[in-house]
């Protein structure tokens, strides 16, 4: 008997993109980021969601009232770079708007005035005017501001309390965080371990799958209760081939009753999969017989939350005469439905299937910020498992095309023939469309180097953080 023993991922260093990636990474769809919360967005066009962090003195000098401040604001990805300017009360505000993007926004005030659109690598300055109050400011093209194209002009020195607008305090209610946000997000946080291993050796796997609940930050400024198997959502990714035996010792160290159900095994729910309470433990033992990529979750009810919440992982049970690859890699798509903040998810936004954001392997756009790679002519494999719990995945790889498609059970595609043999010439597919708790593998070859969109093709998903990028060298 061979036993392993499953701890959580371990991070990978960060590694930020380039500018101009991170600026493709905003989709081209006009979509607004977030449906649930646009009229928010329109209405608080600048989020409570980090810390707000004013214009530096080489960018704002504090001086009298009737002088001039000028600011420089720079267009990074999708928003402008600083976010919050002060200005003191009475001042006359210049601001110019340097474009790093690649394309074009621009920046209209609401009072009215706005530099008109503005070419990649350009700048144009605004005479903003006397400033007696705070006022906001966004990019006017359609879902610019939506994806966090938002900038706030802060008066200081004023006699009239309403005229500032201080930062929203810690435990305020979680706003949902804009595109921007959330990328920026990724680029300071390690990223799940998205490579995954041979199965370990030996038939028979030994686990314990420790329950914890905790608060993870979605940014600086928005944080969500987690619930986990072993501290990571997804939970630890097993391995292994048809006819594996895999023991499992689930132990309860949360607050709550919880449960755990592998989809991998077949056996009667009531003893494995029951409820157990805080300070229990149960083992759970199941054969895999079929091959597939299998989703493990809480049972317990209700079932939506709890999976929302993080209770989720896969089981990867390879099919016989599986080919060799270059690379390999595992990716889980997951809904997160954000309360107040530090809170679980709001159960009525669960009930709705609308999320606020969407990821792969538990945070939204770390795949941006930390790419998979491979070089040009390996012959990569991604396995794929929608966890939900309610939305669905069409999988995309921009630029590329699948000859190979496992899904459910069976090859649809195989080396570029179709398996019903209904082609009769080379044939592949673009998507691999999954249901919540469907699962299955793609095969890709690579020809030219360049970086490759990972995406889920409902385009407003991908728009929520559901996009990663497979990252290709020579």
């Amino acid at each position: 008997m061979t036993s392993s023993s499953a701890t959580g991922p371990r991070p990978l260093p960060g590694r930020d993109g380039p500018p101009e990636r991170r600026a493709a990474l905003a989709v081209a769809g006009v979509v607004a980021v977030v449906a649930l919360s646009v009229a928010g967005a329109l209405a608080r066009p600048a989020a409570a969601d980090v810390p707000a962090a004013p214009a530096s003195a080489t960018q704002a000098s504090a001086v009298a009232p009737g002088h001039t401040t000028s600011v420089t604001v720079r267009v990074e990805g999708m928003a402008f770079s600083p976010s919050r300017i002060e200005v003191p009360a009475g001042d006359d505000l210049r601001i110019t708007v340097q474009n790093d993007g690649d394309q074009r926004h621009d920046l209209v005030l609401a009072n009215g005035t706005g530099t008109g659109l503005i070419a990649p690598g350009d700048r144009t300055t605004v005479d903003v005017g006397t400033v007696t109050s705070s006022l906001d400011g966004w990019c006017s093209l359609p879902g610019h501001r939506q994806m966090g194209m938002t900038l706030e002009v802060v008066t200081t020195g004023s006699t009239d309390p309403a005229a500032e607008r201080p930062p929203a305090p810690a435990d305020a209610p979680s706003d949902v965080p804009t595109m921007a946000r959330l990328q920026d997000a990724a680029r300071h946080s390690p990223a799940y371990p998205a490579a995954l291993p041979p199965a370990p050796p030996g038939t028979e796997h030994d686990y314990t799958f420790t329950v914890t609940e905790q608060v993870q930050q979605v940014t600086p400024r928005v944080s969500r209760a987690v619930w986990t198997y072993n501290g990571t959502s997804p939970g630890p990714m097993l391995r292994g081939h048809v006819g594996d035996t895999f023991r499992v010792t689930l132990v309860n160290h949360g607050s709550m009753g919880h449960s755990v159900d592998f989809h991998a095994g077949e056996l009667a729910p009531d003893e494995p999969m029951r409820t157990i309470e805080p300070g229990q433990s149960l083992t759970y033992t199941f054969t895999a017989d079929r091959a597939g990529i299998w989703m493990y979750h809480c049972s317990t009810a209700p079932i939506s939350q709890h999976i929302a919440n993080g209770m989720f992982g896969a089981v990867v049970i390879d099919p016989a005469g599986l080919d060799p690859v270059d690379e390999e890699y595992v990716l889980v798509q997951s809904e997160q439905y954000l309360g107040a903040n530090g809170a679980p998810a709001d159960p009525a936004k669960v009930a709705t299937g609308i999320p606020d954001i969407v990821t792969f392997n538990g945070r939204a756009f770390q795949y941006d910020a930390h790419p998979l790679t491979a070089r040009v002519g390996d012959r990569v494999r991604i396995w794929v498992l929608d966890a939900g719990p309610d939305a669905s995945w069409s999988f995309h790889v921009v630029g590329a095309q699948f000859d190979t498609v496992w899904t459910e059970g069976r090859y649809s595609v195989r080396d570029g023939r179709a398996t019903d043999g209904s082609a009769s010439g080379p044939t592949g597919a673009q998507v691999l469309p999954l249901l919540a708790a469907q699962g299955g593998f793609v095969e890709l070859t690579v020809t030219e180097p360049g970086h490759y969109a990972i995406v889920n093709h409902q385009m407003s998903l991908a728009e929520k953080g559901a996009h990663g990028v497979l990252e290709v060298t020579r």
